[in-house]
């Protein structure tokens, strides 16, 4: 008979899962829909590693701070536009835009998107990877009290894949799309 152990890995939240963020990381968060999840990405990266946030306006601003130190997480903390990140080029391991509350398709027009995550393409070391987490549909109880109510313009036109792919990043995926989360991958080649 077989026993399974959970590990420390079980019991962290999806996003840091599907993040694949390691310890001793350069991460680079752009956004924060979440404090709590900033915080855990920076817990997870370690002192070994760079937890840096870039959002655009004081009001995120307060919130990555609050989140960060109720968890005890060192952060570098910039308020900037998202097409004029104040970092050296191949700065990070790895970006995850955190886009739960409509980051990406709330950007005036597909050219600013373009923009900005070609930006955040310079700022990503060669091989580096990027994460952006949008909102996605429930299941259950959760779908009906919370319906996911996509901007259809951004969807029709593509979505995270589309713009990730106009931004130069290759290859492009959907990872996943589950439990009111949608996860899309680009590289850095």
């Amino acid at each position: 008979m077989f026993f399974l152990r959970k590990t420390k890995t079980d019991t962290e939240p999806l996003p840091i899962k599907m993040s694949g963020i390691r310890m001793g990381e350069r991460l680079l968060q752009i956004g924060v829909d979440d404090p709590k999840l900033l915080a855990a990405m920076a817990l997870k990266i370690g002192l070994s590693g760079s937890a840096s946030v870039a959002v655009i306006d004081e009001a995120a601003a307060t919130r990555a701070r609050g989140g960060a130190a109720d968890a005890g997480a060192l952060i570098d903390l910039h308020v900037t536009p998202l097409d004029a990140l104040p970092f050296d080029n191949d700065a990070f391991d790895v970006v995850v835009v955190h886009g739960v509350n409509g980051l990406l398709p709330s950007l005036n027009d597909q050219a600013r998107a373009d923009r900005a995550l070609r930006e955040t393409r310079r700022v990503l070391r060669h091989g580096g990877r990027v994460i952006v987490i949008e909102a996605g549909p429930r299941s259950g109880l959760a779908g009906v009290i919370r319906p996911y109510r996509p901007d259809v313009r951004y969807e029709a036109a593509g979505g995270a894949v589309a713009v990730l792919q106009a931004a130069g990043f290759k290859p492009v995926r959907m990872l996943w799309e589950r439990e009111g989360y949608r996860f899309t991958e680009g590289l850095k080649t």
